[in-house]
């Protein structure tokens, strides 16, 4: 039984390990961070909009620009993952290379259809 607690502990570490590997944006990760919290406060702001009744145009205006915050967002991660994750799976080649290359494809398509 001691035996058994003892293998656990060290296979759940190794899995932890395996589990979280280390994303290309995190050397941005700060950067990032403010963007959103930008975004964030773009979005209350375009609630306060609204509930003071502004005009229309100032509205739509403010969504487009919040729009245009996100999707630099989305670029820059998307080259993130691109030059790190793509890259480094391409290297190492096999099945790890085409789902990374799928993955990219996928997120490419849905930013073009938003």
């Amino acid at each position: 039984m001691s035996q058994q607690s003892h293998t656990t502990p060290s296979t759940s570490v190794e899995t932890a390990a395996h589990a979280a590997p280390h994303h290309g944006y995190l050397s941005n990760q700060d950067d990032y961070l403010k963007r959103l919290r930008r975004i964030e406060g773009q979005v209350g702001g375009l609630a306060k909009m609204v509930t003071e009744e502004r005009y229309c145009i100032d509205i739509l205006t403010q969504i487009s620009a919040t729009t245009r915050a996100l999707e630099s967002v989305a670029l820059g991660l998307l080259d993130e993952h691109l030059r790190h994750c793509v890259v480094q799976a391409a290297r190492e080649g096999g099945d790890e290379a085409e789902t990374k290359l799928a993955e990219a494809h996928d997120a490419i398509a849905r930013l073009v259809r938003s």
